[in-house]
């Protein structure tokens, strides 16, 4: 953990800063549990109650999520990422669906034509990863897995400003993967994902954008069949 002792000041803002700043870089990714307070206090120097008001700050922004009797846990990247949050939580899986090919769809043939070849190495990684989740039944493992596979394309882009902005959709993309997949009787079957990941290490953006199309397309049509 990279954090150090704060100086005399705006104590608290100091260490605002410090939590904003492992956050941001994703030495504390989204969805982990930030060190316990007693840990923060002594790799900061500063007292109880500065450490309180800097993490009370954090989740007045929406950055810090508190869950009671197990800690505090990262919920948005940046402050961008906790407005989108909170908007998402209001949206349903279609709107979701349709701002997902809005960015998909371009990210992926933006992918194709800037990727690296440890973003080939990566992504198809992640899609071996994501057809391995499909057996077995554990529906949170593929979840977790299909969304792996969606941030290493979009990562592929090299743009940081759609990274950040996906990475505020994190919630909003779960639910919509999540409730996908449960009306998908054969996700083995489900459409784009291998195509997608050999479009974009062939550099061929126009298959690439089609890839995404199929499976962005199939998704509606489960959802708008319920």
């Amino acid at each position: 953990m990279n954090l150090t002792p704060v100086r005399v000041g705006r104590a608290c803002d100091q260490v605002m800063a410090q939590l904003e700043g492992l956050i941001s870089t994703g030495e504390w990714p989204v969805g982990s549990k930030i060190p316990a307070e007693p840990e923060l206090v002594a790799a900061l120097g500063v007292g109880r109650n500065t450490v309180r008001e800097a993490v009370r700050a954090l989740e007045h922004a929406g950055l810090l999520e508190p869950r009671r009797g197990d800690g505090t846990y990262v919920r948005a990247a940046s402050d961008l990422g906790a407005a989108l949050l909170r908007r998402a939580r209001r949206s349903t899986v279609l709107d979701v669906l349709d701002v997902r090919a809005s960015l998909e769809r371009d990210a992926a043939a933006t992918a194709a034509l800037c990727r690296t070849p440890a973003d080939v190495v990566a992504i198809r990684a992640a899609v071996a990863a994501r057809r391995s989740a499909t057996t077995g039944g554990d529906r949170t493992r593929f979840v977790a897995a299909d969304l792996d596979f969606h941030r290493a394309v979009i990562a592929a882009t090299g743009n940081q400003v759609l990274i950040d902005l996906y990475a505020g959709l994190t919630e909003a993309l779960q639910h919509s993967v999540a409730t996908v997949d449960a009306l998908d009787d054969d996700p083995n079957g489900f459409p784009g994902h291998d195509d997608l990941a050999e479009a974009i290490a062939a550099g061929d953006p126009v298959a690439a954008r089609a890839a995404a199309s199929a499976y962005l397309d199939a998704a509606r049509a489960l959802v708008e069949g319920l």
